[in-house]
């Protein structure tokens, strides 16, 4: 009798923990915003810009997917109110990242990732764009955050063309960054001749790394810059200003940083967006600074190529040119069952990543030549969620 009361009593304990663990489960589950509408998400949907009837905000809206820096999303978009068929495309001086891209090389990339898209997304819609980079000249770089207000980074002027159907179109709607792992088998010679025929400037090129030597050495870059920036309080504080902990944050400003970023997917990113939530020192100080070290080791562990954009000199057009090559890059891999991953650290321009960057240069950079863009490159084992996207409406200036 004692036996089978004590199994009985083991068993209520049993069921009682099981319930408890499931409330605290559902409990976060809410906290983290799982029932909530992502209206973050809406401009992935291909339907979203239809409702405009303006081309150059439907074209607006398909820039908006681009990649961008630290996913500031920092574009501002003027409409020509005297020709319907022209628009300017501007940095936004308020969105910079200036801890971690203090000299806004990372910023101009990304105003040509954004131009890329346009010119993808037109080909579709039918209109050619031309694009002029720097219209009105280069930025003053005495008067820089200034000068980002004043001078257009570049001007669209649309013509009307025959409708194509480009092979890049759907790629524009897939996730452009996929930091998980991806399978050991490096891309073959015919993927890579195709990317790196991509370039059509003088003075851009791309090259890619596959043997076992030079993974090790730019994994070894990858590391060490990554442990040190974690080490720069003010660089982490920075990112850590812009993380959004639930899907509530994520509707409210709808660009920065979040727990898809770190892996998390389905059921687990709801839970550990509860966690974050309660629990905010889970992703701030120390605790960011080695789950950033852990998610780049774990990336460097399973990426089986490394690839640099470089270009000839390193003007702020050399920078936009960068930029947008590295959307073909994109869009062309989304075609060959290539995703890739941006890793930026070592190529960063605050004093303490001097040493690692100046290292890094002189390995894989030719003379004279500055180093764009470094990114890991693979077949994914998995897709990649989109990010966060503001409303098209948002980038419209006056």
């Amino acid at each position: 009798m004692k036996t089978r009361t004590g199994r009985k009593n083991l068993f209520k304990i049993f069921k009682s923990a099981a319930g408890l663990i499931l409330l605290i489960m559902f409990g976060l589950f809410i906290l983290g915003g799982g029932f909530m509408k992502q209206s973050y998400l809406e401009p992935w949907d291909k339907n979203y810009a239809a409702k405009y009837t303006d081309p150059r905000i439907r074209l607006a809206a398909a820039g908006l997917l681009a990649a961008n820096n630290h996913n500031m999303q920092p574009w501002k978009v003027k409409l020509d109110k005297a020709d319907p068929m022209v628009f300017y495309l501007y940095a936004d001086s308020l969105r910079t990242t200036k801890e971690v891209d203090p000299l806004y090389r990372q910023m101009m990339i990304t105003q040509g990732t954004f131009l890329e898209y346009v010119r993808v997304a037109g080909e579709k819609e039918g209109f050619h764009a031309d694009i002029a980079v720097f219209p009105e000249g280069e930025y003053e770089e005495g008067d820089l955050l200034s000068s980002m207000d004043k001078k257009p980074v570049a001007k669209i002027t649309l013509s009307p063309a025959k409708p194509e159907e480009s092979p890049f179109y759907n790629g524009m709607f897939l996730a452009d960054t996929n930091r998980g792992n991806y399978k050991k088998k490096a891309p073959d010679s015919l993927q890579i001749s195709k990317l790196t025929k991509l370039p059509d400037e003088n003075g851009l090129s791309i090259k890619f790394y596959t043997g076992k030597a030079d993974l090790y050495k730019i994994g070894n870059y990858v590391m060490e810059s990554a442990k040190t920036e974690a080490g720069v309080t003010r660089v982490m504080d920075e990112s850590n200003g812009i993380f959004r902990a639930n899907e509530r944050e994520k509707n409210k400003y709808r660009w920065g940083y979040s727990v898809e970023g770190q892996g998390a997917s389905g059921i687990r990113r709801y839970l550990l967006q509860g966690l974050i939530t309660l629990f905010p020192s889970i992703n701030e100080g120390k605790g960011a600074s080695q789950n950033f070290i852990h998610y780049t080791k774990t990336a460097v562990d399973h990426t089986p190529a490394y690839a640099v954009i470089t270009t000839s000199g390193n003007s702020r057009t050399d920078q936009v040119l960068s930029g947008m090559l590295y959307s073909r890059m994109i869009l062309t891999g989304h075609t060959l069952g290539l995703a890739m991953q941006p890793l930026s650290q070592v190529l960063e321009e605050y004093p303490e990543m001097k040493q690692p960057y100046d290292d890094f240069r002189y390995d894989y950079a030719g003379q004279g030549q500055t180093i764009q863009m470094l990114l890991r490159i693979g077949e994914p084992e998995t897709s990649a969620p989109n990010s966060m996207r503001r409303d098209v409406l948002s980038l419209i200036v006056e």
